[in-house]
């Protein structure tokens, strides 16, 4: 019914299916193996994410500007910008904008993950929580970053 061409051409479109689905199924289940390792990770220590985004945000930000040495900030990030745009320091804030807060070196940065820009710099003053923004890391008070001369 078949000839001989027809059945060759079958075996090799067979073939390369079938080699097809095998290499989809191992790639899927490397995936489903990193993805179950590291949940495994995330519940051994929830905070390994927070520490992993802080510390690759400092990356990103230290290609732009010296930081302060010794010293981990405080990440806050901008939730609704409109709140704060009565803070000089908070003018050109978008929401997503992060806030690194380093209160040793009483210095604030603002940084723009979008455009990969620092938007604002300013020496920090300690004072009453700033609203509309959720802090990623631990603080007993929030600082208030106000610009002067900088």
């Amino acid at each position: 019914m078949f000839g001989e061409k027809t059945k060759k051409t079958i075996t090799i479109i067979t073939i390369l299916i079938i080699l097809g689905l095998s290499g989809a199924s191992y790639y899927l289940y490397s995936q489903f193996t990193k993805t179950k390792n590291e949940l495994a990770k995330i519940k051994q220590d929830p905070q390994s994410i927070a520490r992993e985004e802080t510390k690759n945000l400092i990356a990103r930000v230290s290609r732009l500007i010296v930081l302060p040495e010794g010293e981990e900030p405080t990440v806050a990030t901008v939730s609704d910008p409109d709140k704060l745009k009565d803070q000089p320091f908070f003018a050109k804030a978008k929401k997503g904008d992060n806030v690194l807060i380093y209160t040793n070196a009483k210095k604030a940065i603002l940084y723009d993950p979008v455009n990969n820009k620092i938007v604002e710099v300013a020496p920090l003053n300690i004072g009453n929580a700033a609203a509309g923004t959720e802090t990623q890391g631990a603080a007993s008070a929030t600082p208030t970053p106000s610009p002067s001369g900088e």
